[in-house]
């Protein structure tokens, strides 16, 4: 029998853990998978989460569980909005699995839990699995256990799981170690079952990079080196959560517009919880691809998503009757929104690192050039000084900044929309580039639970259009 979230006079049940690491690099994603493929396998439906802004993880969780992953980010959502995706996306699955950001205790500052795995598990009442790079422990794994235990006794710490093991008598000494948390077993180390790596992280997990016979792997390895039925039953002590509230409630009946996502290879980068808020303000959301599609769909606005469009230049670039497409609709007057990847799609070329120049839509001036270091990393807070397609001047709201890629200077001629405020570092500039009245593309990627009104924004401006055109 299984334990379905079901309603009851104190809430929603949802048994739950989250998965978290002692520090970063610890295997969380490798544990966080390899558990979800198991306990599916298992025949239990599992909802998958991720804290924090990470877009590709949660590709990996789709993998193992057959059904999408979703952010769940403090600082950019705040508690309602994390409680309720917490609760909406786990509706008829059997268990949650949250993978943690980073340590457990980290966040962007030393001297605060915002933003931090912790701080989720707390909002969630979720109990919490602590992933530790065994390799060359033994009896210290009691340190690891206690010292995780007694920092913030509000987090509870219900058992660690043990990666990278050497052997099985490897893992009974670490279990007959003196531990004030049980010891829920551990993976063992396979160099041949590692994921794959690029610049930005991990690949995007498809078929292709992460194959069915790799997953079933890490299924099997979970099977049977983890206590599986300790950590369910360790889930279903989870508290029930409150219902969600109204706010992303579908406010037309009717659709008022269709808004074209970009979604393929090249731009897959997006909080699902933005597109949720688009349809609740009425909003019919279509997929198209930039890199294989011929035309675009029959749309009243478009929104570019992040990715990899310098991985898929040539295509994009050689993809002519998309462009003059793209091009077509800004000059109609549709609305067009980028972020990240989709800025970079839309300025005058993406020059990869091999220095070719490969032209794109040109929207936007300057070419965006891709750089071997990292060119910004961190939470932001925006505010639009001008009006633009998300709404009048003095609209908040949070995102987050994760490229390699920067801007030439022919950019610097370009309006700018955006005052950004980075979260630590920095001091304030300027940014959010527009063309005319309904283009604006940045390198932010905004999470908009942190202000509906954005996305309320961009729905008026694509149905104002669409009315427009009749």
């Amino acid at each position: 029998m299984t334990a379905k979230e079901a309603a009851s006079p104190n809430g929603t049940a949802i048994p739950r853990v989250v998965v978290a690491g002692a520090a970063s690099g610890v295997g969380k994603t490798t544990v966080t998978v390899a558990l979800i493929a198991a306990l599916r396998a298992r025949g239990l439906e599992v909802a998958p989460f991720k804290c924090g802004p990470d877009y590709l993880d949660p590709t990996y969780h789709q993998r193992g569980a057959g059904r999408r992953s979703h952010n769940l980010d403090s600082w950019m959502m705040g508690r309602a909005a994390v409680l309720d995706t917490l609760v909406e996306a786990s509706r008829g699955a059997d268990i949650a699995v949250i993978e943690g950001v980073m340590g457990l205790f980290d966040s962007a500052a030393p001297d605060s839990e915002a933003g931090s795995t912790a701080e989720i598990a707390k909002w969630l009442d979720a109990p919490v699995l602590l992933v530790v790079d065994a390799w060359g422990l033994a009896r210290t794994i009691g340190a690891y256990a206690r010292g995780f235990a007694t920092f913030d006794p509000g987090v509870r710490l219900a058992g660690i799981i043990c990666n990278r093991v050497g052997s099985r008598g490897h893992l009974d000494i670490l279990r007959a170690a003196p531990s004030q948390v049980p010891i829920l077993g551990g993976l063992p180390h396979d160099k041949g079952a590692a994921f794959a790596e690029r610049h930005l992280g991990l690949f995007t997990a498809d078929a292709r990079s992460v194959p069915d016979e790799l997953v079933a792997r890490w299924a099997e390895l979970a099977t049977a080196w983890l206590d599986l039925d300790s950590i369910v039953a360790i889930a279903r002590q989870a508290s029930a959560l409150p219902e969600p509230s109204a706010v992303r409630q579908r406010i037309e009946a009717i659709p008022r517009c269709r808004i074209g996502v970009a979604f393929d290879e090249a731009f897959h980068f997006y909080y699902e919880y933005n597109f949720r808020l688009l349809e609740a303000f009425g909003a019919e959301i279509v997929r198209f691809s930039p890199v294989s599609d011929s035309e675009l769909p029959k749309v009243d606005g478009l929104y570019f998503g992040g990715g990899y469009p310098e991985a898929l230049a040539e295509r994009l670039s050689a993809n002519r009757t998309m462009i003059d497409g793209i091009r077509q609709a800004s000059e109609r007057g549709t609305p067009v929104y980028a972020e990240c990847g989709g800025l970079m799609y839309l300025s005058e070329g993406i020059r990869t690192l091999d220095r070719r120049l490969w032209p794109m839509a040109g929207l936007i001036a300057g070419e965006a050039r891709m750089c071997d270091r990292l060119q910004a990393l961190g939470y932001v807070e925006v505010e639009t000084v001008r009006d633009s397609i998300l709404g009048p001047s003095g609209l908040r709201f949070r995102g987050h900044q994760f490229r390699y890629s920067t801007l030439t200077e022919e950019s610097q001629s370009q309006t700018r929309v955006y005052a950004v405020r980075p979260w630590r570092g920095p001091e304030e500039f300027s940014e959010g580039f527009s063309r005319g009245a309904n283009v604006l593309a940045s390198y932010v990627h905004a999470h908009w639970a942190s202000n509906p009104a954005a996305a309320e924004g961009f729905v008026a401006a694509c149905a104002n259009a669409r009315k427009r055109s009749r």
